[in-house]
């Protein structure tokens, strides 16, 4: 099983996800972020089809994060019920594996 993990989460603005990004890392919560700006997000939300620009973050991390990386977003985003989707890393480069193991497990 995977101890890696790629986290989506979208935002609604540039700075909000400079706030993000910035805070996750900082926090250790994640090695890297990536933030995909101008992504086009189409979607069901409180009875009404929505469309909107956003931007998408890419955020790795070791799944031991999760839950505290979950409780940071839900007490940091804007949005009410933001997204943010767990995938497992099945394989990647070593040396960058152990990158991320290296900062989101190092508490200090």
């Amino acid at each position: 099983m995977s101890e890696h993990c790629v986290i989506l989460i979208t935002a609604g603005s540039k700075e909000e996800a400079e706030k993000i990004s910035r805070g996750l890392v900082k926090d250790k919560l994640a090695f890297c972020v990536n933030t995909v700006p101008g992504i086009q997000s189409t979607y069901h939300w409180e009875g009404e089809l929505h469309v909107d620009e956003e931007f998408l973050l890419i955020v790795k991390t070791h799944k031991d994060r999760y839950d505290a990386l979950e409780t940071w977003i839900k007490v940091n985003h804007s949005y009410k019920v933001p997204e943010i989707i767990a995938l497992p890393i099945e394989q990647g480069l070593s040396a960058y594996l152990q990158g991320i193991d290296d900062w989101v497990t190092n508490k200090e």
